[in-house]
Formats: structure tokens, C-alpha cells, sequence
């Protein structure tokens, strides 16, 4: 388990309301974890005295502000040159901060997000606390010291946050190994939302089938990204001998990216593209089985959604599903990048109906427990007040 940090004792509340600029890559309606878990927790923050301002950049056919679900979306324009999209956002958004006035910036992701904050809080003393989003050989600090200046930026980090929120194990040793005190980082998860992630009788999931015009049969699915980390590629390439042992097994792909034509072209029968899915908890109700191949993740949420919903899931041990998912008790942990240990989990799990419902009610026990969105909401409350209150006391 993760280190235990006082930065989530409770204390009185100093800042009545608490206002917070969330910096983060990208916002709605784009439709990655990141993005849907911040716009989930928006309006729990709100109940507890928090106002939140997004602060993103500005892509092709979106506003420059909005306001969507209660939340005003500031979007700044940036380059087409990575080095120089960076640093334009940074000096785009020093003048808005100032003008938001908040007390905190919560900066999601240990690149460019963090680099911004910390840029405002050496100008305007405002505090930090900054979310790691993945860890691993993609993750953000592995990116972050690979990248221009990247050590130099880490010890700015080093010296100017005020608190490193980590969503997995692995992210919380990987920056206590580079020098940070466990006392400033803070393990606080993803969430998920608990009354709309539910399982469903056998009778509702073949209502649902219909409705959304799913076939009959298994039916496998996959849900995020279309990217070359989550190995949906592997997946496609296995189905044909799935379908082999299972003639009417299909396998349903949400999500879109820059490798959905790809994959599109390599489809073989029993594989279906959804693509972006607003309301992805239907989807995971008519399911048998969850499988998430990828090389690397923080905490998906995808892989929450799924367990909360009571479908026995299929994971690649990496980041934070290993600190939900154990081994043939809440799911099936594939421990290598080789498409023949995807297969083989794949068929092991739909030959097994026991060994897959007695995975998903441990699963969902699990999630349940620990993985509440209204934790997860409770703990950033405590976490700002804590950050403020020490900041006072200093």
C-alpha cells in the first residue's frame, strides 16, 4: 500500500469557498481518462466548497471559453512545434491565472501542466499540487527526464510543489526514488461513480444487447484509447483463433485515435468498432469480459468502470492494475507482451464461467471499497485544505 501522508488529515477549512485552476493537456467533449475524470469530480468539488476553473489548450474546432456542466473551460492557443506549444501555453496562461486569482493550481501531469503551475506559483506564490497521470517506461517522469531540460525541470519541481498526488504504487516509489519525501506525496486514486457503474440480471444485459444493437454470444471489450500502447492491434490479431474455439465470440472496440484506421483495416470477423462512446456503462453491462493489453497505464479508468460494473476483467500487469487486479481472485493478470499470453488468458477465462464470476464479485468488492468517486472527491477536499493550512503556517 502507499505510504501514508498527513496531507490528508482532516483540518478546518481556512478558504471558504476554495477556488482551483485544474491545468490539464485537453478537456471535454475529448473524451480521455483524464479529461472524464475531471469532469466527473467537477461538480463533487462544488458540493464541498471547491470551484473549479479548467485551464487547456485550445484544439481545432473548439472555443476559446465555455462552460460545460457548471464548469468554465478556458482553452489557450498553442504552436504546432511540441518545444514551442509548451512554452507558448505557459506564457498564455500566467495572465489568466492571475486574473482567476485562485488558491490552488492543481496541475494534471508531471510535463507541460506542471511546468505552468510552477511557472505561476514563482511569480504569484500561488500553491502546487501536481497528479502524475502514468508511470513506467511511458509514464510522466520517465518522459519528463528524457525530455529538454528534463532534470532541471524535476528539481524545479522538487523545490516549488507542494504536493505530488500519485494513482498507483508504482508512480508514488518512482518519485520518492528520484528524491521526493514521501511527506509530500499523497496517493490518491482515480474514482469511479458508483450509481452508474452497476451490474445488470442476464435479463437487462439482453435487453441492453438489442438496444444497442450488439450481437449475441461472448462478447469481449475493449475501451480507451486507440493508440499504439494499448496493444488493441495484439488483440485483433488473436481474435481469428479465438473465433476458432468460440465461432460466435465478438469482440466490441470503444474509443478512437491516431491508429483507428489501422486497426480498422485489420479487422477480422467478430471484431466491431463502437468508437467514442459518451455513456460507456451500457456498453460494460452487456459484457463477459473487460481486457485492457496495454504496455503501460496510471490507474485506468476504463478498468475501474468495468469492475465496478461486475465484468470480469482481462489486464496486463503494469502500473496501477496491479494494485487492483490479483491473479484468478478479481481478474486475470497477463504478465508478458507476447500475443500468445493474450490469447491464452482470453480463452482460459471464457472456458471458466466460475473462475469468472467468482473474479467479478471479488473485483467489485474491491473497487467499491477503495475506488469511490466521492473518495477520491473527500480526499482532494482534505488535500487543499491541508496545503492551504500549511501554507498559512509556514
Amino acid at each position: 500500500m502507499p505510504l501514508a501522508s498527513n496531507l490528508l488529515a482532516d483540518v478546518p477549512s481556512r478558504h471558504h469557498p476554495i477556488h482551483v485552476a485544474m491545468i490539464t493537456q485537453g478537456y471535454l467533449p475529448l473524451l480521455g481518462g483524464a479529461e472524464r475524470q475531471i469532469a466527473a469530480l467537477a461538480p463533487l468539488l462544488k458540493e464541498r466548497g471547491i470551484n473549479v476553473h479548467v485551464i487547456t489548450r485550445r484544439y481545432s474546432g473548439l472555443k476559446s471559453f465555455e462552460t460545460i456542466q457548471g464548469v468554465p473551460v478556458h482553452r489557450l492557443p498553442t504552436l504546432r512545434t511540441k518545444a514551442l506549444s509548451s512554452f507558448m501555453f505557459t506564457i498564455r496562461a500566467i495572465p489568466l491565472i492571475r486574473s482567476l486569482r485562485p488558491h490552488i493550481i492543481h496541475a494534471h501531469g508531471l510535463l507541460s501542466p506542471t511546468t505552468t503551475a510552477v511557472a505561476a506559483k514563482r511569480v504569484f506564490g500561488i500553491p502546487v499540487v501536481s497528479k502524475s497521470l502514468r508511470g513506467g517506461i511511458l509514464g510522466d517522469l520517465t518522459r519528463l527526464t528524457n525530455g529538454p531540460l528534463g532534470h532541471q525541470r524535476f528539481q524545479t519541481f522538487q523545490k516549488h510543489v507542494d504536493a505530488f498526488i500519485t494513482i498507483s504504487n508504482e508512480i508514488e516509489h518512482e518519485l520518492i526514488e528520484k528524491g521526493i519525501s514521501p511527506k509530500r506525496c499523497v496517493f490518491i486514486p482515480n474514482g469511479v461513480k458508483l450509481d452508474e457503474f452497476q451490474p445488470v440480471d442476464i435479463h437487462k444485459k439482453r435487453l441492453l444487447r438489442k438496444e444497442l444493437q450488439l450481437p449475441e454470444g461472448p462478447l469481449a471489450i475493449f475501451a480507451g484509447r486507440l493508440e499504439n500502447e494499448k496493444r488493441v492491434g495484439d488483440l485483433i490479431q488473436v481474435w481469428h483463433l479465438i473465433r476458432q474455439q468460440y465461432a460466435d465470440a465478438n469482440l466490441l472496440i470503444l474509443g478512437t485515435g491516431s491508429q483507428e484506421a489501422k486497426l480498422k483495416q485489420m479487422a477480422t470477423e467478430g471484431v466491431l468498432f463502437g468508437g467514442a462512446v459518451k455513456h460507456v456503462a451500457p456498453y460494460l453491462q452487456t459484457a463477459d469480459v473487460f481486457v485492457l493489453p496495454s504496455v503501460a497505464e496510471g490507474l485506468s479508468n476504463a478498468l475501474l468502470e468495468a469492475l465496478a460494473t461486475g465484468v470480469p476483467v482481462i489486464v496486463t500487469a503494469t502500473g496501477g492494475t496491479t494494485d487492483i487486479v490479483r491473479h484468478k481472485v478479481s481478474g486475470w493478470l497477463i504478465r508478458d507482451y507476447e500475443s500468445k499470453a493474450l490469447l491464452e488468458g482470453i480463452l482460459a477465462f471464457l472456458g471458466n464461467q466460475a473462475l469468472r464470476e467468482q473474479c467479478a464479485s471479488e473485483g467489485r468488492r474491491y473497487v467499491l471499497q477503495n475506488y469511490s468517486l466521492i473518495n477520491t472527491a473527500d480526499n482532494l477536499y482534505k488535500l487543499y485544505n491541508n496545503v492551504l493550512f500549511q501554507k498559512v503556517k509556514a
